[in-house]
């Protein structure tokens, strides 16, 4: 269940989400371990304490693979072929079940003496009701929930939800080169880029513009191409009185642009940059 937590208003800067003020965000989630995939694998408790597993990569790749799926059962060959694919079946299994076994004996004192893997009929999964969590289900579900409340028009809890989000977003999906895991990583990093144009666009109405521009600028670090993010960008400089500042903004766009594509700007960033250059006061 997902508690609302702390209210996310004028009073709730960036430095305060980026340093850890909003802790209460990172406790929607109440798994004693989880598995980070956003980033670079990292396996911790309570969010910020690391657990180290002395099994190797072949335990990274069993808990990675297991994550991927989201709480849905793998195959037992499926799990075979990606650790030991040189392997007889007899050892492959053999170095399965002690695998699997090792996890137990260093994660289960996390758990309350629970297992992290459950196994049934050849197919393994998570054991998500022990507490074994994942950030990429923990982002996954805080994004809906600010674009249900912003489909509501709740754009207060909208932004407090995506806020929440972003603290699990440590980086692009971690998990190989194959082309599912390619496409959630595509649709990860755009939802993210939404959660971050959200909450700018929060802070600008709230006429915080120094927090919009932070956050505005983080999406143009993700995605140097996106023109909302630069008029967002161009307006904030303007109702901080520096005009000069905007207009750069648009000379750098447009050469982004050019670079990345052979293409101009919009019409509405065009048009925005006229006006910041003929009649500033009312941007």
């Amino acid at each position: 269940m997902i508690k609302t937590g702390m209210p996310f208003n004028q009073g709730v800067s960036v430095e305060q989400i980026e340093s850890g003020i909003v802790q209460a965000a990172l406790d929607d989630f109440s798994w004693p371990v989880m598995i980070c995939l956003l980033g670079e694998f990292q396996l911790v408790k309570k969010i910020d304490e690391p657990v180290t597993i002395h099994c190797g990569g072949k335990g990274a790749n069993l808990l990675r693979l297991l994550a991927l799926k989201n709480n849905n059962r793998v195959g037992r060959d499926t799990i075979l072929d990606h650790l030991w694919p040189d392997a007889s079946p007899e050892l492959a299994m053999q170095s399965l079940n002690s695998l699997v076994y090792d996890l137990r004996k260093q994660l289960s004192k996390h758990l309350g003496g629970l297992a992290p893997i459950l196994s049934n009929d050849g197919f393994y999964r998570l054991n998500t009701q022990a507490g074994m969590g994942v950030d990429v289900i923990a982002f996954d579900s805080l994004a809906r929930q600010s674009e249900k409340a912003a489909q509501a028009g709740d754009m207060e809890f909208a932004a407090q939800s995506a806020a929440r989000a972003i603290q699990y977003y440590r980086g692009d999906l971690y998990g190989g080169e194959e082309l599912a895991v390619t496409l959630e990583q595509e649709r990860l990093r755009a939802l993210f880029l939404t959660l971050l144009a959200r909450l700018a666009d929060d802070f600008f109405k709230k006429g915080n513009y120094a927090d919009c521009l932070q956050y505005a600028h983080r999406l143009l670090d993700y995605d140097p191409c996106r023109e909302d993010a630069y008029r967002m960008v161009m307006r904030c400089h303007v109702r901080k009185g520096e005009r000069a500042a905007a207009l750069r903004q648009y000379h750098l766009c447009r050469s982004i642009l050019f670079s990345e594509f052979e293409a101009a700007p919009e019409p509405a960033t065009s048009a925005l940059y006229d006006q910041i250059r003929t009649d500033p006061e009312n941007v």
